[in-house]
């Protein structure tokens, strides 16, 4: 890194900010990454943009830019002659270690970054070449990687001349459209480790802002390039990229930087050129790096609501908001912004009953502020789907569970049992609503047709009432699912739209039915006959009931032979039909009733892998960290009763681990925060140790006897998690 040097030496660019102010202002604010517009939010058609996130960026080819965005682009100037390759190079670092002299590689730092004209002359692969598709950027990866490799380990001045060049560069005027060159030197600069110090980020935030402020064109370049970079590269330009917008936000020596209302723009661009990377990072399949590496936790320590709300109500008046970009937002921070969202949609439909009730000079009722829901055990189903059915009014309302003619008093645990045994009813293959595929081990919705799709509105029900209450589910459902659900993530103002229809692909397939999937794999790469050796046409086959029933995958399918030419679009015709057709009815019901309780705006801030986990949790258990987190009521850690249970439970199979975790908790899969957010405690219970152990599950709460050793407290533990259903006695 720079040293105070390098440090004093930045101090003074106060001529270079205002000077590329001044010719930012003649471009105008058009292009600056600050004034991004958004429709208004308030109108159900009209939804914010998330600006250039996964869902969007997936569409995004150059046969669908406008014809202005294809038209021509300026000829490249003619670059300057540069032999020196990689080996050179390496031979002129070794020699200026040996010697001291470091002439030769001070000349070519400050040679190479003194203009973009000299950084393509330095590692374009050909100069002669124009490179000006988005299938190759050009640059000679290798070289670059080695030059900037051994920057930081050269001399002060060295690594000066270097940030002089690019200022240079950045101060250049600029008159049309950018060149390619313009773009390869971009796409090299983002790549400066020097980047990483805050001494440099003045000039960093200028390279930033130019590069925000490029046409839509230009941008669909610099993202497929983007993709091209090594997974090690690639991850950290993302990092240097979320390094600076946290120490904006939250500077360890604020006095390093110019004041905030200077520069307003830093954040807004470094957002935005984070966003080509996201893009970039959604076109590989596997992706380059996760989804979660571009989340910024520094921002769960901002006023969230506030960035919602400006999204959410201020759209027209180019306010930048985190939220135009979710990609960017950790999944705890979105979940408190969703939980937010609902505490304050449930405190908003109490009041509106307590008022209406007032209004009417009726007696106002406590219960009134809840969705109350009484049911039988051995009638679970049914009553749960008439409760739902009759207080569909009430859905938006704290959820408060009874179990008829028993004596618990629900503080969470009632509600969080109601939510395990119903699913685990509805789930159940017998009950006939989804088909449970062993090889995936995961459920899919059944394609038999029904008179009524009510039971399949309950599950979509249940699952929004469970995100809207903070439940977490076991409910296995394949990640297709959860993007269906989010198709679209509003319900639409139309009735007739369709919903719950997405892209699907053999991918999805292989996660539900992994061995058709593999099936149709062999038919593609089938180097044979296709129409001779198989004799299929555009005509699938489904059992129901008994009966074998035939669909036309298009029309006169029956009469269309499966041939070498056309079975792509046979594949693809069969996985729509399965995962979206065939069960189009069975998913719009089940999208409607989750909809109907988690109908909120937020829901566009989420990824289809982050609604999974809002549902269901982790099912990675962490028994070590649940051990650190653990809070104690009349025991010590250090107790010898303490010491033998986490004896025991660490050397728990996963299955009594999942049980322990039920018993206590009444799930037994692990919230968005991990195991500390379970809040789990351990109290003394003053009684017999021939007793078993008692779980308050509403507090997550276990109440253990001072067993007088292992052996005892082990045997009580397991009996006591392996019977752990019902809540008082019959």
């Amino acid at each position: 890194g720079l040293e105070e040097g390098a440090k004093n030496q930045f101090s003074t660019f106060s001529n270079f900010i205002t000077t590329i102010n001044q010719k930012k202002e003649g471009i105008g604010n058009r292009n600056s990454p600050t004034q991004l517009v958004i429709p208004n939010i308030k109108n159900g058609r009209d939804l914010p943009p998330l600006c250039l996130d996964v869902r969007q960026k997936q569409r995004m080819s150059m046969d669908a830019l406008p014809q202005e965005l294809k038209a021509s682009f300026p000829s490249e100037p003619s670059l300057p002659i540069r032999t020196k390759t990689v080996k050179d190079f390496q031979d002129d670092m070794e020699k200026s270690k040996a010697s001291g002299d470091w002439k030769a590689v001070h000349n070519f730092y400050s040679t190479t970054f003194d203009s973009f004209l000299e950084i393509n002359a330095a590692f374009k692969k050909d100069t002669n070449s124009p490179f000006n598709t988005i299938e190759d950027s050009g640059i000679d990866a290798k070289f670059v990687n080695v030059v900037y490799d051994a920057l930081l380990n050269t001399p002060q001045d060295v690594q000066k001349s270097v940030l002089k060049g690019i200022i240079n560069g950045l101060l250049q005027e600029w008159t049309g459209p950018r060149t390619k060159d313009d773009l390869r030197a971009y796409c090299i600069l983002l790549q400066n480790p020097q980047f990483s110090n805050t001494s440099t980020y003045v000039i960093y935030a200028h390279l930033l802002r130019q590069i925000a402020a490029l046409t839509e064109a230009d941008h669909h370049f610099l993202v497929h390039w983007s993709k091209k970079i090594s997974q090690k590269r690639f991850k950290q330009v993302v990092d240097r990229l979320l390094q600076f917008i946290s120490l904006r936000l939250f500077p360890a020596k604020p006095e390093e930087f110019p004041p905030m209302v200077k520069c307003t723009w830093w954040i807004p661009s470094a957002t935005k050129v984070l966003a080509l990377f996201n893009a970039a990072n959604s076109l590989i399949s596997p992706p380059i790096i996760s989804y979660t590496d571009f989340y910024n936790s520094t921002l769960d320590h901002i006023d969230l609501m506030e960035e919602y709300h400006n999204w959410q109500c201020y759209g027209n008046s180019h306010r930048f908001s985190f939220c135009q970009y979710p990609f960017i937002i950790s999944i705890a921070a979105k979940k408190v912004i969703i939980q937010r969202d609902s505490e304050q949609q449930m405190i908003s439909i109490a009041r509106q009953s307590l008022v209406d009730k007032v209004s009417r000079r009726q007696k106002p009722d406590m219960n009134m502020l809840f969705l109350n829901v009484k049911v039988r055990r051995t009638h679970l189903v049914s009553d749960s789907l008439d409760e739902l059915a009759r207080k569909k009014a009430d859905l938006k309302k704290k959820l408060k569970v009874t179990f008829v003619g028993e004596a618990g008093l629900d503080m969470g645990g009632l509600t969080k049992e109601w939510f395990l045994l119903l699913i685990r009813q509805i789930f159940h293959p017998d009950y006939g609503m989804f088909t449970y595929h062993k090889d995936s081990q995961c459920h899919w919705f059944s394609s038999f047709k029904c008179d009524n799709y009510s039971e399949f509105r309950l599950v979509g029900a249940l699952m929004g009432l469970a995100v809207y209450n903070s439940i977490t589910l076991d409910i296995r459902f394949p990640p297709c699912c959860y993007k269906k659900l989010l198709s679209p993530p509003i319900v639409p103002c139309d009735h007739n739209t369709l919903v719950g229809i997405c892209g699907v692909t053999l991918d999805d397939l292989f996660q539900i039915m992994p061995e058709l999937a593999h099936g149709l794999s062999e038919l593609l790469s089938y180097e044979g006959n296709v129409e001779e050796d198989f004799y299929s046409t555009f005509q699938v086959f489904q059992e129901e009931f008994g009966v074998i029933k035939s669909y036309n995958l298009k029309p006169n399918g029956d009469k269309i032979p499966v041939t070498n030419r056309n079975r792509k679009e046979y594949v693809q015709l069969y996985v729509d039909f399965l995962l979206n057709k065939s069960i189009y009815k069975q998913f719009a019901a089940f999208y409607y009733g989750f909809h109907s309780v988690c109908a909120s705006y937020a829901l566009l801030l989420l990824r289809p892998e982050e609604v999974e986990i809002l549902v269901c949790g982790s099912p990675e258990l962490d028994m070590s960290a649940l051990q650190r987190s653990t809070q104690y009521e009349g025991y010590q850690k250090t107790d010898l009763t303490i010491r033998y249970f986490w004896d025991v439970v660490l050397g728990f199979s996963l299955d009594l681990q999942k049980k322990l975790l039920h018993f206590a908790t009444g799930s037994d899969r692990v919230p968005v925060g991990g195991m500390a957010d379970l809040n789990f405690k351990i109290s003394k219970s003053e009684t017999s140790t021939n007793w078993l152990p008692v779980a308050h599950t509403c507090f997550n709460q276990l109440c253990l006897p001072p067993y007088k050793n292992k052996k005892e407290l082990k045997q009580k533990l397991i009996i006591g998690i392996s019977n752990a259903e019902g809540f008082g006695l019959e």
